[in-house]
């Protein structure tokens, strides 16, 4: 069985009825006309609402700071990672003059405890050169 498209246009537009009725009394509350086309189109443009709601609201608002990639700020990045640099830098530095303070205090305390070089080097005696 084949489904033309003039069928399938006409049951898109064919009418229902929703009735909302109270359980109790069985009296009609609200009564809304509808169709299937009219049920699709209100229900998309709820959808294309609400996304365009949300994409304004991340966009116009501080929220899209907290969108991880979005590069918002390449500026603030960069300084960023300058300061990353340079703190590392930083440490480094900090961490070999420590290395250096403490064995000089080793050194001024006298806990170092130095090894002579005796090794034995063999020197060359000068030739006498003669007339």
């Amino acid at each position: 069985m084949k489904i033309s498209p003039e069928s399938t246009l006409k049951r898109l537009r064919n009418r229902y009825r929703l009735v909302v009725m109270n359980d109790d009394t069985y009296e009609e509350v609200v009564t809304f006309k509808l169709s299937r086309l009219s049920v699709y189109v209100m229900l998309c443009t709820i959808f294309v609402v609400l996304v365009g709601l949300t994409v304004a609201l991340i966009v116009f608002t501080p929220l899209r700071y907290y969108i991880p990639g979005s590069g918002a700020d390449y500026r603030a990045d960069r300084e960023l990672r300058q300061m990353k640099y340079r703190t590392d830098s930083l440490e480094r530095e900090l961490k070999f003059q420590e290395q250096y303070r403490q064995g000089l205090q080793r050194v001024l305390k006298g806990d170092v405890a130095a090894k002579l070089d005796t090794t034995k080097i063999d020197v060359p005696k000068e030739e006498i050169i003669g007339n």
